[in-house]
């Protein structure tokens, strides 16, 4: 039985990467289709994914927010995406859950579809992450840390600088965009005064966790005693 027990009104970190370190994105077209998956896997309704596909082959031009499945407002999602991070061998998120089961559903249909898709267009088979998805419950004290350490993980781990990173959410908090983390972002920007004031936030604790040296063997506990350690310095 997992460990962690997922129930409505409460924040989450989600963390996986590939079996072996592989890398799991292996060009912008991965990247894309993990976060098409991201949108329409989140939904009641399984089968998503297979009417964008249809609709696509009707429409070839056709955007994502064209989609009448999405565009109508007819969603029911299972999660709310507070934040999130995609690197070339693993990902993170902050969600919160928004239907019973609904973390488990989504990372299940997510992790399966994804793997079925990569393993498919590089001719391999066997598990690409590994194992199931980690998962923790985000101490409140720690919420507004997290999301600085999950939106700018690319320069955390030297890869890019988190202002020009396409795949993650920090461009939605700075520019203040609406897009997948739209409702979800809220709960953080609150505390701050526009986006530019979170982006400082941010920067000074990109400087904190590369000091600390965080790797990605670390529990997801310990990572948050570590974030409350920082926490606790603007106490």
């Amino acid at each position: 039985m997992r460990k962690t027990q997922f129930s409505e009104g409460q924040f989450y970190h989600i963390y996986n990467r590939g079996t072996e370190k592989r890398k799991i994105f292996l060009d912008d077209s991965d990247y894309q289709r993990f976060y098409l998956s991201m949108r329409l896997m989140n939904d009641e309704q399984s089968d998503l994914m297979s009417q964008w596909k249809d609709f696509k082959t009707a429409n070839p031009y056709a955007e994502l927010n064209s989609f009448p499945r999405l565009s109508l407002g007819k969603e029911k999602p299972l999660v709310e995406f507070v934040c999130y991070s995609l690197l070339p061998n693993h990902y993170h998120f902050i969600l919160t859950q928004l239907a019973e089961k609904g973390i488990e559903k989504f990372m299940h249909r997510l992790g399966v579809g994804y793997s079925m898709y990569f393993n498919k267009k590089y001719d391999r088979n066997g598990a690409l992450f590994q194992g199931t998805f980690k998962a923790s419950k985000i101490k409140p004290d720690s919420l507004l840390y997290l999301s600085a350490y999950v939106n700018c993980n690319a320069e955390v781990y030297g890869f890019a600088r988190a202002e020009i990173y396409r795949w993650s959410s920090f461009l939605e908090y700075i520019e203040e965009k609406k897009d997948l983390c739209a409702g979800g972002k809220k709960i953080i920007l609150d505390d701050f005064k526009g986006g530019d004031d979170y982006k400082e936030f941010a920067e000074e604790n990109i400087k904190h966790f590369k000091e600390k040296k965080i790797d990605e063997k670390m529990m997801l506990d310990d990572f948050q005693d570590l974030v409350l350690e920082k926490a606790g310095t603007y106490s």
